[in-house]
């Protein structure tokens, strides 16, 4: 949604902070927030990436699968989601596996 204010600027609605803002000023700070220098890192600081294996630091009890993920369990090929602590992971038996950075190390 836009709309035209006085002048050749263009104001954009801000549903983040509920306010009209010039659109230079939302395309910088959505460009700040858009995940391009994402830098996800695991418990030990590693930097991890699309397609990396990742060794559990712990065992994890699985919400809604009923069971428990032990410690050394290595996951294969994760994928960084759009935030910083979370990676999307596949594992046999569970399906939309979440994990939380901190607890695994890149392999």
């Amino acid at each position: 949604m836009t709309n035209s204010a006085s002048g050749d600027e263009e104001y954009v609605y801000d549903e983040a902070s509920g306010e009209w803002m010039p659109a230079s000023e939302l395309a910088a700070a959505t460009g700040a927030l858009d995940g391009s220098d994402l830098t996800v890192r695991d418990a030990v600081g590693n930097i991890l990436a699309d397609g990396d294996q990742v060794t559990l630091i712990k065992d994890l009890t699985v919400k809604g699968a009923g069971q428990t993920l032990k410690q050394g369990t290595v996951i294969k090929s994760i994928r960084l989601t759009g935030d910083a602590q979370e990676i999307d992971c596949k594992y046999p038996g569970i399906k939309g596996l979440v994990l939380r950075a901190e607890f695994v190390r890149k392999r």
